[in-house]
């Protein structure tokens, strides 16, 4: 995607050939040594081509083509006239360097080009050497080394006595002593609520009393209690109850100037994922955004997170139990809010970031009065709050599946069952989990409404959508569960359609017996589900921005390197936070350009700047300007460009009207 030798290029070498002529020459015209008119040259000519290219690759000159079309004539112009001095006063004649030049200047690029070509053949080679055409999904097997998941076994314990003043970070709550890796400040496994455990269990988080005592927070803290499916590499790692904790990293130089901050909220489906998925650890994040301060957190899942106890005897007790999770991460975002400023934060400047689940429950907490100011900006990917359920009917049963399952008669009953028992009737449960409910208490019932009178005001947006995701689903739950999954999900769409657009209900049904008879009937449930959830995404742009928002949409359409494992989630949030090994582990393997180009843009985004390229930004890369909706951000396998996305949503059209009215 990028032009290895620019106009620029061609013209600094053209100048910059003036500068190691003259310097040769003239010391050796002057009796100098050759070895110091050597030296001489090298010096002086590194200098000017150094000078030159900040020049012409400056933004004041690249911003506009009437800069850049003037100073490069001005440089051509330069060379012309001083070659004409050089041959008419010295009988110098520079054009013998230029060529000499030209081989310094076209020749590291294609070295480069060619060994980053050469990297990525070999990576990708060796992923398809793992994977095959992918159909087994997600394999971790071999991957995976014993210091991978060492802090598993490992949990942060109080300090007595000395300890490290420079990694320790005194809050409300408890001075934090955290740990440096690689130059970076690491505080993990800070506890954000109190443990939600025992008499505490299906209740909502309760903050922590201020503290002066001192703790460890060098570990990860424990993943929620959740699925294990095949393709979750959480399912090897430790799980409690007791993990409402989050991570810190600081990187960069400490300064005065508070620092924006980060917050991921992360991916699951609401019923598994965690703070330790290598995809959020962001190996090169620090690199990426210096003076960005990255949280992620933990915040319960499945039966322990979104379930409703109110037609179980005792259920009255447990008010909350339906929507926990977003209980959750609103306590999260309060102990950020109220201690960040110790790490070197800024709390007026907090940007979330959400994953499918994670999209959904930033989606939700922008309409949600609790959660009004804990953020400024979002940016969410493949999530809508059109994927929360209008009823609590489906946690209403999940509460009664769960009696049967465990034979309590009460909610006294399963507070009194130990964490294991719940651990395997989530396992036996999987298929029947719940998500958040629009309860017309925490979140509005009509969460459009809420947008359109303003609850979400002082939040901007940046909204993504996939082009590749459903076998991104299979990758992750695994075959024996795909069929089931799919299965469900389709039929809450149908079921949606059929109350709210029978005629789009009838066309998606023609749509599923047409795709059948050339696939299956699991593909082709599996494309409307993909086909809806982006369109209802993309129906949240389109309400943001009918409410007076200023919302950019991103349209992934990148190829994956194996079509079975899909491309979407996995590789936008590989791309974004710098995971560029986690990447390889999820079977994949990054564009440099791509990611490069995207990670400068949510630079600008969460930094408040104008949302363009100018030329040569990014060396070689052209001018982009990232327009406001209905225009999308498209990044494809040749090119990133700014256009509309709307024909490459749905094949169903009755589908795309529904969600144009």
């Amino acid at each position: 995607m990028k032009k290895l030798f620019t106009v620029e290029d061609f013209v600094i070498a053209l100048v910059a050939a003036l500068g190691y002529g003259f310097t040769f020459e003239i010391p050796k015209l002057l009796g100098y040594p050759m070895w110091l008119c050597t030296i001489i040259c090298l010096v002086v000519g590194i200098a000017l081509e150094t000078l030159e290219s900040r020049l012409v690759f400056s933004k004041a000159v690249q911003k506009t083509p009437m800069r850049r079309y003037t100073v490069l004539a001005g440089f051509v112009l330069v060379f012309l006239v001083v070659q004409y001095f050089a041959t008419s006063w010295i009988g110098m004649n520079v054009i013998d360097y230029v060529a000499e030049q030209y081989g310094y200047v076209i020749i590291p690029p294609l070295v480069v080009f060619a060994f980053r070509w050469g990297l990525r053949w070999y990576r990708a080679r060796k992923i398809r050497e793992r994977y095959g055409d992918g159909s087994g999904g997600f394999v971790f097997d071999g991957q995976l080394t014993e210091n991978d998941f060492e802090e598993a076994a490992q949990q942060n314990q109080p300090i007595h006595g000395a300890f490290d003043t420079d990694l320790a970070v005194k809050t409300r709550t408890g001075v934090f002593v955290g740990r440096k890796e690689r130059g970076i400040l690491v505080f993990a496994g800070i506890p954000y609520a109190k443990p939600p455990v025992g008499e505490r269990r299906w209740k909502a988080p309760e903050p922590l009393p201020a503290s002066e005592e001192v703790f460890e927070a060098k570990f990860a803290g424990a993943a929620a209690i959740q699925v294990d499916y095949d393709g979750s590499i959480l399912s090897q790692y430790r799980q409690s109850e007791d993990c409402l904790t989050l991570n810190i990293g600081i990187g960069g130089k400490r300064t005065k100037r508070k620092k924006p901050v980060l917050v991921i909220f992360h991916h699951g489906d609401f019923s598994y994922g965690g703070s330790a998925e290598p995809l959020l650890w962001g190996d090169d994040f620090h690199k990426i955004y210096p003076d960005t301060i990255g949280i992620t957190f933990n915040y319960r899942l499945g039966l322990f997170g979104f379930i409703d106890f109110s037609g179980i005897p005792g259920g009255e007790a447990c008010p909350d139990a339906l929507n926990l999770g977003l209980l959750d991460q609103i306590a999260a975002l309060r102990w950020i809010r109220e201690n960040i400023a110790a790490f070197g934060g800024d709390p007026e400047r907090i940007t979330v970031m959400g994953f499918e689940s994670g999209a959904i429950s930033v989606c939700l907490l922008a309409t949600c009065e609790q959660a009004k100011g804990l953020f400024q900006k979002a940016f969410v990917f493949n999530g809508s709050p059109l994927m929360a359920f209008e009823t609590p009917e489906t946690s209403r049963n999940l509460a009664k599946k769960l009696m049967a399952e465990t034979g309590a008669r009460t909610v006294e009953d399963l507070l009194r069952l130990p964490e294991q028992r719940l651990k395997e009737a989530t396992q036996t449960l999987a298929m029947d989990m719940s998500a958040p409910t629009l309860d017309g208490k925490l979140i509005p019932a009509d969460v459009f409404a809420a947008y359109r009178n303003g609850a979400a005001d002082c939040v901007e947006f940046l909204i993504g959508i996939p082009s590749n995701e459903r076998h991104i689903y299979k990758s992750f739950v695994g075959d024996q569960k795909y069929e089931d999954y799919v299965a469900k999900e389709a039929g809450f769409v149908l079921c949606y359609l059929d109350d709210a657009c029978p005629a789009a209900a009838k066309a998606v049904r023609s749509y599923i017996e047409e795709q059948t008879k050339k696939t299956s009937a699991v593909d082709a449930q599996a494309r409307i589900f993909e086909q809806f959830y982006v369109l209802s995404t993309y129906r949240y742009a389109q309400e943001l921005a009918e409410s007076g928002h200023n919302v950019r949409l991103l349209y992934w359409g990148a190829r994956p390197l194996i079509e079975n494992l899909g491309s979407g989630t996995v590789d936008v949030m590989a791309t974004l936070l710098g995971s560029s090994r986690a990447a390889q582990m999820y079977g994949n393997a990054q564009n440099a350009d791509v990611a490069e180009t995207l990670q400068v843009f949510f630079r600008k985004f969460k930094d408040g700047e104008a949302m363009r390229l100018y030329n040569n930004e990014i060396k070689g890369i052209g001018a982009i300007d990232w327009k406001t909706f209905p225009n999308a951000l498209i990044v494809s396998g040749k090119e990133i460009q700014c256009g509309p996305v709307e024909d490459k949503l749905t094949e169903v059209k009755e589908l795309l009207e529904f969600f144009r009215e």
